[in-house]
């Protein structure tokens, strides 16, 4: 049985986007309550019933983003230019050696507003 398993991460930051007009909103600095999905898929193992335990994932997630939360992401390395876009990118390239199962990263920047990256 083929399955997708997703685990949802809350983070605080700020960030500005560098490369919009200055008078655009996103050109000033503020902050969001990043949300950030995980999800990996895969065949469900017979014998214990699962694809992945979600603590295996959270142990690979949680510390990538521990070094995100509560900073200025424009000070993070390979994030000079915060968007949602680049954002999973990034988070693809660190928790993806740790996740080999990894299917989609999505950022909650808002409520409504979000991307999803498959890593191609």
């Amino acid at each position: 049985m083929h399955v997708e398993l997703r685990k949802e991460y809350t983070f605080e930051a700020a960030h500005r986007l560098p490369r919009v007009p200055a008078d655009h909103k996103c050109a000033r600095m503020h902050g969001h309550s990043f949300r950030v999905e995980v999800c990996v898929e895969g065949e469900v193992d017979e014998r214990t019933g699962w694809l992945q335990d979600y603590a295996d994932i959270s142990a690979v997630v949680e510390p990538v983003l521990k070094t995100l939360d509560h900073r200025t992401l424009n000070d993070i390395e390979g994030l000079e230019n915060p968007t949602s876009e680049i954002l999973c990118g990034w988070l693809w390239k660190r928790l993806a050696p740790g996740l080999p199962r990894l299917a989609a990263i999505t950022v909650h920047e808002t409520c409504t507003a979000r991307c999803t990256y498959r890593g191609r």
